[in-house]
């Protein structure tokens, strides 16, 4: 593994365990020149699943992207990043408990919004309003009288 200062292509493994999520490996690496510390994740080669746009485009599931938008609905919100990491990690694991590798982006977003139900209220409207696309104040009532 590459350090992540220096650049040097060889680290040993100083620790390794299971991460807070269970589907990942945490390792902690020193460099084999500079003696920096650093932490790598290591998941599990799995096939990779599609996201079916509504355009009829298709994309590959990007974690990084959801972390974006979840993070864009939880700011200045009282939610650790961890906690949204979680998020995803439940909702990826149940499209593939499903035993789908294809998952339209609406089915993605309702249950990313299911589960922000329960984490923020603010957050789930947030998210809500980015995700459906609200035209107008009504839209933003029946996203609140959802909640209720």
């Amino acid at each position: 593994m590459r350090c992540s200062v220096c650049g040097h292509p060889d680290s040993k493994v100083v620790d390794s365990r299971p991460s807070d999520d269970g589907l990942s490996i945490r390792r902690r690496r020193e460099c084999l020149k500079c003696k920096v510390r650093f932490t790598t994740y290591e998941r599990q080669n799995e096939s990779p699943l599609i996201v079916l746009k509504n355009n009829r485009s298709s994309e590959p599931f990007d974690r990084n992207k959801l972390m974006r938008g979840l993070m864009s609905a939880t700011k200045k919100r009282d939610i650790p990043p961890a906690r949204l990491e979680a998020l995803i990690n439940d909702v990826e694991q149940e499209i593939r408990n499903a035993l789908k590798n294809e998952v339209r982006s609406k089915v993605l977003g309702n249950m990313v919004l299911a589960h922000l139900k329960n984490i923020d209220d603010v957050a789930y409207i947030r998210f809500a309003s980015v995700y459906k696309d609200f035209k107008d104040a009504d839209e933003f009532r029946e996203a609140l009288e959802e909640l209720s």
